[in-house]
């Protein structure tokens, strides 16, 4: 690709542009939150199976990622190498997740291997929308401070999309009467969700500028040795994936601890989920500002150690009233915001410092393995989540409505939201003091 020559994009296009956040923001979002509950307590399927019917269909997206940025890299239409994408893996994705929750063969084994394959199909459809929409900043402008921006309107709107789809889909569930019923139209409230964002980021980013497909590598295995040698990218790739299975592992719980924690199985999921997310809206500025000061990189790091620390305080949980586990929630979504802003802006940069050392503009090699470690850290996270559930003793239902627990499950549920997570985001920010991509060096690079 070439690099565009624009530095600033209208207001306009970044609106645009930040529209998919609301399909890839109700995707990510709900499936984590709602789909192993649901296997669990309303399909009947043993905690251990429900983490791998749900673990295996991410995993495929390790695989086809990588697969959808090297088409996405070289096609050639009149709406541009990414846009065509936008739209019809969009569109793919909506109606593709709606088919998730209609449950024709009902409960037990062949309802949740049902559910496993249109998950499967789904996150396909997801890997050519978001890998050609990740890929597109870079190639959208090669202003450094123009990415952030640019990312920080994605990330306000991503933050809507999450709040949104995941703080009102458990409304939904309980509106449609709980168990499939329930599940059927929150799937079809999720999908109507996903294709407003495919079809907004479509129209809203007419007159971006996108590049023109130029050379790139002949094969995936020479694509995978372009990527190893961007060694910042490497370092805030493995960074990224690492952190994004701790945040899912905390989004599998959020459900599971309302119930069996705070014992507020009605208005808990929605409130604990709305204390995560809300936070992200207010303090998103006041991160852009900081990053502007103290650059992206310790913006970063600061985000983990807010949100280890919270998780770490949640493990209070357990014996404070529930408002305590609010608050302290939205510290954790204060932190959470930052990691965003920062991981998804640095992305950008790192493919830029690529095209000027090597000449060549391939941004769907890298997002297509960014998003494949993503898809990973988004499975492993309820895997893991599923995990600790089994071996504390879970008892699955299928009548919709969770089962009673012992202390050790419910001991489980707690563990698994808090300190999982917090060994897994906190001690891997150690690896970014080796990040040493820096504004100046993008505009030294030969």
């Amino acid at each position: 690709m070439e690099i565009a020559e624009r530095q600033t994009l209208t207001r306009g296009t970044r609106a645009g542009y930040a529209m998919g956040s609301l399909a890839t923001g109700a995707f990510g979002t709900v499936p984590g939150l709602l789909l192993l509950p649901y296997l669990t307590d309303t399909m009947g399927i043993t905690a251990f199976l429900a983490g791998l019917l749900v673990l295996v269909p991410k995993a495929w997206d390790v695989l086809i990622n990588p697969v959808a940025g090297r088409i996405s890299d070289r096609t050639q239409s009149r709406w541009g190498a990414r846009r065509p994408y936008l739209l019809f893996g969009g569109l793919a994705m909506a109606a593709c997740f709606a088919a998730i929750f209609i449950a024709p063969f009902g409960t037990g084994g062949g309802g949740g291997l049902y559910v496993a394959v249109a998950f499967l199909v789904t996150a396909t459809a997801f890997a050519f929308f978001q890998v050609p929409y990740v890929a597109m900043p870079a190639e959208m402008t090669d202003g450094y401070a123009e990415r952030t921006r640019l990312m920080t309107w994605r990330i306000a709107l991503l933050a809507v999309a999450i709040l949104v789809s995941g703080a009102v889909s458990p409304i939904v569930v309980k509106a449609g009467g709980d168990g499939i019923s329930g599940h059927r139209w929150m799937g079809l409230f999720v999908a109507t969700v996903i294709a407003v964002g495919a079809v907004g980021a479509f129209i809203g980013t007419r007159r971006a500028p996108l590049g023109t497909v130029t050379e790139s590598e002949p094969s995936l295995r020479a694509q995978l040795a372009v990527a190893r040698r961007n060694r910042p990218f490497v370092i805030l790739l493995i960074t990224f994936v690492i952190q994004s299975i701790g945040i899912a592992t905390m989004l599998a719980g959020v459900k599971y601890v309302a119930e069996h924690v705070l014992e507020r199985p009605d208005d808990g999921p929605t409130l604990l989920f709305v204390c995560f997310v809300a936070p992200a809206l207010l303090v998103m500025p006041l991160w852009t500002r900081l990053g502007t000061r103290i650059g992206k990189k310790s913006s970063l790091i600061l985000a983990s150690v807010i949100f280890t620390a919270g998780a770490l305080g949640l493990l209070s949980a357990g014996v404070a009233p529930p408002w305590v586990a609010y608050l302290v929630t939205a510290v954790i979504g204060c932190g959470y915001a930052g990691q965003q802003v920062f991981a998804l802006s640095m992305l950008p940069d790192c493919i830029a410092y690529d095209a000027m050392r090597t000449g060549k503009r391939q941004a769907g090699v890298f997002t297509g393995l960014w998003t494949a470690g993503e898809t990973l850290g988004l499975a492993l996270g309820p895997g893991i989540y599923a995990a600790v559930l089994a071996i504390s003793g879970y008892v699955s239902s299928s009548t919709g409505i969770a089962a009673a627990q012992s202390s050790g499950a419910r001991l489980g549920v707690l563990l698994g939201f808090t300190a999982i997570p917090a060994l897994l985001v906190g001690p891997i920010i150690v690896l970014l003091r080796r990040y040493d991509l820096t504004e100046q060096q993008l505009h030294t690079v030969e």
